[in-house]
């Protein structure tokens, strides 16, 4: 990496990290602390946008026929990111890589601001699939706090990263009307001001992380495994079953991923709309979409801890189970009941829970720091994509069939975790990174 061969100082500051396990604890902590302020910056910059994003399209093309557009740029923009976060901070760790993606997010929300002061629909759209980045970046940043984790702590780190993120999440749809007075007193369209918050927030993010995140801990990580490996005579590429595990471990978790990412998105897509014919207003489901929120993330902190203590199978199992009873109460609940709906919406957001950290910790214990961030970012594209994909296929199925249909289907697809599951754990070998 970059940094290591650039300079002979750093390499003996990466030397003494190597040597300390004291050093390399302490690291850690600072690192949790550093990514859980950029989460909250992130988080922000990530819901103040999305909030608004539709209403802008509709404003600016005079029609709602493409006000779904912003979330499909969102959407495309994250995968991509996804992909060049990944590889930038493979080569040059988690701090140049992150700050590059959160930076970008913040000149892609720039960039909408412009769009909208001068009714520019071309550069709107460019900047909607640039603003992007930030929501990549965003769930990115959860594998830093991992780099130096002992397999214990992995998705407690994850968790943290999670839960700090909701903070920003909640804030940032909170202060959408202040910002928006804010852009009207500087003469902008009011619905530009969120993104104007995004911009700071998400530069912001970049900042503090491009600043603070020194020494980079994952060229740390690498090196305590070269360090590792130099010791025992033990090189990645000969031991054939480590990796034949590996590659197990890294399709359990990008299974995993995908299908809760696939099943969550699509029952959440068509809740507001099933809801909508049956009587139920904007105030009830923004309710029902608040709760679902909150049991995405709120939960994480105890999620990570019982991922850690009972084990990564045994979560991931719980989450395929959650999503398929969010599937058949979300069916079976009559379309006026608040309560049940809630309920479903509620067991949805703890499935996707268990799944999304559990899955995130089998990936980095099935890859080591030589590959880590790259495989990262690979398995991030396709959660994006799957998203994308069963945000898609909820409004088809539902056309052509019904709501019930499509929450049966997305609870019975959940269940495909199990024997996934039970076959990458047989065979099992212990890492060495």
């Amino acid at each position: 990496m970059a940094d290591k061969q650039d300079d002979s100082t750093i390499f003996n500051k990466y030397q003494n990290y190597i040597d300390s396990p004291e050093k390399q604890r302490a690291l850690y902590r600072r690192t949790l602390i550093i990514v859980v302020l950029s989460q909250i910056f992130g988080g922000a910059g990530l819901a103040a946008g999305i909030t608004v994003g539709a209403l802008l399209a509709q404003d600016m093309l005079g029609t709602d026929s493409f006000s779904g557009v912003p979330t499909a740029l969102f959407t495309l923009g994250s995968a991509g990111a996804a992909l060049l976060v990944g590889r930038l901070s493979q080569s040059y760790g988690r701090r140049f890589g992150l700050a590059a993606g959160f930076l970008a997010g913040g000149i892609g929300a720039i960039g909408v601001v412009i769009a909208a002061i001068t009714n520019n629909i071309f550069l709107l759209f460019i900047s909607l699939l640039i603003y992007g980045s930030g929501s990549a970046t965003n769930l990115q940043a959860r594998y830093a706090g991992t780099d130096l984790a002992s397999p214990k702590q992995r998705a407690t780190a994850i968790s943290i990263a999670m839960v700090s993120t909701t903070f920003g999440a909640v804030a940032g749809p909170n202060l959408v009307d202040v910002m928006g007075r804010f852009a009207i007193k500087l003469g902008v369209p009011a619905l530009s001001g969120p993104f104007i918050l995004a911009a700071a927030t998400y530069i912001l993010a970049g900042l503090v992380l491009l600043i603070l995140l020194r020494p980079d801990p994952l060229i740390v990580a690498e090196a305590i495994a070269d360090e590792k490996r130099k010791n025992k005579k033990v090189h990645l590429d000969s031991n054939t079953n480590s990796l034949a595990f590996n590659k197990r471990g890294i399709v359990a978790a990008a299974t995993l991923m995908v299908l809760t990412q696939l099943v969550m998105v699509a029952i959440m897509t068509m809740t507001p709309v099933h809801m909508g014919k049956h009587g139920h207003g904007l105030s009830d489901v923004g309710m029902i979409i608040g709760f679902h929120v909150g049991a995405m993330y709120l939960p994480s902190l105890l999620t990570g801890v019982l991922v850690d203590r009972i084990g990564r199978l045994y979560m991931a199992i719980a989450s395929g189970v959650t999503l398929l009873a969010a599937g058949v109460l979300a069916a079976m609940a009559p379309g006026e009941s608040m309560t049940l709906l809630t309920l479903a919406l509620i067991l949805l957001g703890l499935g996707w829970n268990f799944g999304l950290i559990s899955g995130t910790a089998i990936l980095v214990d099935s890859t080591n720091p030589a590959n880590r961030a790259k495989t990262q970012g690979t398995v991030d594209v396709m959660v994006a994509l799957s998203g994308a994909t069963g945000g898609v296929l909820s409004g088809v199925v539902v056309a052509n069939s019904s709501y019930a249909t499509l929450s049966i289907a997305g609870g019975i697809l959940s269940l495909l975790l199990i024997p996934v599951f039970i076959w990458s754990s047989s065979k099992r070998v212990k890492l060495q990174a």
